[in-house]
């Protein structure tokens, strides 16, 4: 009886688990590449687990508006690069610096955005490989402003 309940156990422990693993895979992005787009934000989603621009790109090629999707890090982790749900409005003219999607699909993990009063906001913590800001005492540091 107690082998039947630790492998209940260990599969629904596994089971849970799955996902969490999943869901911090950068595969889907191309990391080894680097694009930027300027373009006019169409929304800005503040929400757990993940962050969303929505903007929309004018395609050179058919002069129709397209829409991208970059996806950030959660609202907690992007306090610390100085964002609040507020930062972006609709009709905002900004710059988006991504790495695509490895598929071609139109968007990728947001790293950085020029905003329409000339503020850079960059992107730390392991995402991206870049140090999350921490004080002398190794204590977070943050939001950024």
């Amino acid at each position: 009886m107690n082998f039947k309940m630790l492998c209940v156990a260990v599969t629904v422990s596994s089971a849970l688990a799955a996902p969490a693993f999943a869901h911090h895979s950068f595969a889907m992005f191309d990391q080894d590449k680097t694009v930027t787009l300027k373009g006019t934000v169409k929304e800005f989603e503040w929400t757990s687990p993940h962050s969303w621009i929505r903007m929309m790109v004018v395609d050179p090629a058919s002069g129709k508006a397209m829409q991208y999707a970059f996806e950030m890090g959660s609202p907690q982790r992007s306090t610390y690069d100085g964002w609040k749900k507020d930062t972006l409005k609709p009709g905002d003219a900004i710059t988006v610096t991504m790495h695509p999607l490895r598929d071609g699909s139109r968007g990728g993990m947001y790293l950085s955005a020029d905003l329409p009063n000339g503020k850079h906001m960059g992107r730390t913590g392991p995402a991206v490989g870049a140090p999350t800001p921490r004080d002398a005492n190794g204590q977070l540091v943050g939001p950024a402003n």
